[in-house]
Formats: C-alpha cells, sequence, structure tokens
C-alpha cells in the first residue's frame, strides 16, 4: 500500500497518474475542502482512461497536523510520499505555513516511524538550499545558511527537511527530492501555471534574474524510480536537486509567450521598480482590504542569479531530463485546449428587421 499526501496539487497529482497506471494500490490524503476535480483534470490530459483511473484512489480525510489520524492510516502503509506543502508570500500565512509544513511533516515522520514504513519519500525544494557566494552552480552540497533574505516559504521547506533527516537519525530510510520551479499544467490560478495564464492576459514586465526549472512529469518519474526497492536501498538517505537546465527569466516568458502567440514581455522590472510595485499594492491592500497582488517575498530576488545542478540524479539512476522548450510547448498546448473549453461560443446577432 502507498500513501500520497498533496494529491491534488501539481506534483502529487500527475504522481498519482503515475502510480495507477503502473497498477500500484493508491491511498492519498485530502482535506473535507479539497477539490479532487483538480486532479482529475491531470489524468485527463494525458489518458482516454482518466476517470477509470481515478476511481481506483482511496481517498482518505484526515490532517498532517493530527498526529493520531496520521498514525491510524499509515498502518499497513509501506511506502509514503510526501508531496503536501503550503505555499504562500503573504506576510499574513507566514506562521502558518511555518507550523503545517514543519509540524505536519513531524507528524507523518513520526506516524511512519510506528508502523515501521518501509520507504519515505519527500519532496523538498531548492528553496532550502544555500547560495554559493562565487555563482558557481549550487549542488546537494551547498548547505542552506540562515539570512533575514530567506523568504517564509525557505525556511519552512529547510525545517520540514530537517525532520526528515531527524527521521533517518531515527531509523527511517528516505529519500528526498530538491525540484526547482516545476513546470506542469493543472490549476492555471496558482503556482508556475500561473504564469502562462498572466502572459496569455498579456503580462507586459520581466525581470533578469535566471533560475532553474524543471517539468513535472520529470520530478513524478524520478520519484517513482528511487522508490523501487531495488533502488531504494542503493540511494536511500540522500537528496536529490531535480533541475532540467537554468534559463534566465526573460527567455523564459519570451518562450511561453511566443508558445502562446502571445506578444512578448517588453518592460524591464528594475529592483527599484519592484520595490514601487509591491509598497503600492500593500497600500492598495490596505484600502480594498484584499490581498495585494504582489508582496515583497513574491517579487523578492526576482533579478538574482541562481544556478543549479541536477546531474546528479542521473548519474545515479537511468533517467533523463525533458528539454524545457519540449516543456513549454507542452504546457502551452493543454493551456490553450483549456482556454478554448472554458470560453463560451460568441453568439452571433440577429439582424434586425423592420417593416414600413
Amino acid at each position: 500500500m502507498i500513501f500520497v499526501t498533496g494529491g491534488t496539487g501539481l506534483v502529487g497529482s500527475h504522481l498519482l497518474f503515475n502510480l495507477l497506471r503502473s497498477g500500484k494500490q493508491v491511498r492519498a490524503l485530502k482535506r473535507s475542502s479539497s477539490n479532487l476535480k483538480l486532479a482529475l483534470m491531470t489524468f485527463s490530459y494525458y489518458s482516454d482512461q482518466a476517470e477509470e483511473l481515478f476511481q481506483k484512489i482511496d481517498w482518505v480525510e484526515g490532517d498532517i497536523l493530527d498526529y493520531h489520524s496520521m498514525e491510524e492510516l499509515l498502518a499497513g502503509v509501506t511506502d509514503v510520499y510526501h508531496c503536501a506543502a503550503m505555499v504562500s508570500f503573504h506576510p499574513n500565512d507566514h506562521d502558518s505555513m511555518l507550523n503545517n509544513n514543519v509540524k505536519g511533516t513531524a507528524n507523518l515522520i513520526d506516524a511512519a516511524i510506528f508502523n515501521k514504513v518501509k520507504r519515505f519519500c519527500h519532496v523538498s525544494s531548492i528553496a532550502a538550499l544555500g547560495h554559493t557566494q562565487d555563482g558557481t552552480e549550487i549542488d546537494e552540497e551547498t548547505y542552506w545558511i540562515p539570512s533575514k533574505q530567506k523568504s517564509a516559504y525557505s525556511l519552512s521547506k529547510f525545517f520540514s527537511e530537517m525532520e526528515v533527516w531527524r527521521g533517518i537519525e531515527e531509523g527511517m530510510d528516505a529519500v528526498i527530492v530538491n525540484p526547482s520551479i516545476i513546470l506542469g499544467p493543472g490549476n492555471w490560478d496558482i503556482g508556475s501555471p500561473k504564469l502562462f495564464q498572466s502572459i496569455w492576459k498579456g503580462l507586459g514586465y520581466y525581470t533578469k534574474g535566471e533560475n532553474g526549472f524543471v517539468d513535472v512529469r520529470d520530478v513524478a518519474e524520478v520519484m517513482t524510480q528511487l522508490m523501487q526497492p531495488e533502488t531504494f536501498s542503493q540511494h536511500k538517505n540522500q537528496r536529490f536537486i531535480l533541475n532540467a537546465g537554468n534559463m534566465g527569466y526573460q527567455e523564459f516568458f519570451n518562450k511561453i509567450a511566443d508558445a502562446l502567440q502571445r506578444p512578448r514581455p517588453k518592460t524591464f522590472a528594475s529592483d527599484m521598480i519592484l520595490q514601487v510595485a509591491w509598497r503600492a499594492a500593500r497600500m492598495a491592500s490596505f484600502f480594498s482590504g484584499k490581498r495585494p497582488v504582489i508582496t515583497k517575498e513574491a517579487v523578492s530576488g526576482s533579478n538574482r542569479i541562481n544556478h543549479y545542478n541536477g546531474s546528479k540524479i542521473q548519474r545515479s539512476i537511468a533517467f533523463e531530463y525533458r528539454g524545457l522548450d519540449h516543456t513549454i510547448q507542452d504546457i502551452a498546448r493543454l493551456f490553450l485546449k483549456d482556454v478554448e473549453l472554458l470560453t463560451p461560443p460568441i453568439k452571433k446577432k440577429k439582424r434586425s428587421t423592420s417593416q414600413s
């Protein structure tokens, strides 16, 4: 029995598809408020038998913040994939995000140890890694250094990963994956999929930062490969950066715009412009009572250059990354298909006639 958290998210839904397609028996955690249609939509992107596969998932209701429910739900489980995490760059969410991501992971680790789970796969992030001082590529040995510039999300992922290492010290076996920016289709209103929607709507700004990117299908494939018993025994208790390549944001935005046949963003958003923008958004939020469109944390580092080395996983298992150009084209195609499905047909106006 395999247990998956975060099954309605970008990574989790793609992972579920891989597992079900391989004939695995899967128990997936959900909240009472979870929207299962998002996971089913992911299945429909890749299979004509999406509904049939989806019905094989054993959805169970629970909360990773409730240790006792985790202990009960992990009974009889051999493999755990921990994909669930809260992602926010809004100041009001800092405490709840730290609590959810860190305490939730700690509860899951303790429940896994109690139930003698054989294999545990934790989805961490490049946000849990450090930065090099000389501009060289960041790898698995580039350790996190405390800094006031670290976002609350970065803190939550670092301390969540520390809970996994703590579990390893207590006798649990695990693998950790640290994906860069994950690209894939899904909920077009949040995360990286929203970039496609924003450029479709006419995003006019770009930044000159650089970062790493990886296809969500590659992340799901690596996770399932690492959890195969023989592979797991060879590579357990290690972390793996998952990064298909490094690219500047301007080039990345341009590729999306070209794939969507939309104008490329033309205005450079300098650090000064970004500072004015998030302050203006905060002021507008104060008067409207709505959450700001952008925040200080969301734009921090937008012009920073970070390069990541994702080659360790290629040296460890039989795996090759998808090219980023191919990934962007695939996502754009699915986005345009969804736009077409959601756009109501234009009704032709009836020609009025008059009699004299």
